[in-house]
């Protein structure tokens, strides 16, 4: 079975095996930290950069790929992403050439960077392990 997930500014799309895309948002839950959208974006990006600088659209190529075609981010979530990350000093960025000649502006990460993908993916793993205690649960 062929899934893609698209993250986009305000939803979450399934995109199945017959090209169908299924919204999954539910009722918006007011969170009283960071919208869980928003950081899971951060920690995708953080984690791509660990392995070295890269341009847009070369993050997005590698969060796809570590997803396994799983996970796709458009340029209109990815760019303001990169632009808070910078302006939070978690990522530096610098003009070069990329592979294709072009003129491109990759993106590296930070020392405070490195710690905040760390933190962040302490809390995402601490996150995902309560949700998958919770979907065993037969009672309370």
């Amino acid at each position: 079975m062929g899934l893609a997930m698209l993250l986009s500014n305000d939803k979450v799309l399934l995109r199945d095996n017959t090209n169908h895309t299924h919204d999954l948002r539910s009722v918006p839950m007011p969170t009283p930290k960071a919208d869980l959208l928003q950081g899971t974006l951060n920690l995708l990006i953080l984690k791509a950069l660990t392995l070295g600088r890269l341009h847009g659209w070369g993050i997005s190529k590698r969060i796809r790929d570590m997803s396994r075609n799983i996970l796709e981010v458009n340029q209109g979530s990815l760019y303001p992403a990169l632009h808070r990350l910078e302006d939070r000093g978690f990522v530096s960025a610098e003009w070069g050439i990329s592979t294709e000649g072009r003129r491109a502006k990759f993106y590296r990460l930070t020392k405070v960077g490195r710690k905040q993908f760390a933190d962040e993916q302490q809390r995402w793993q601490l996150f995902a392990a309560a949700v998958g205690h919770t979907l065993r649960a037969d009672s309370v």
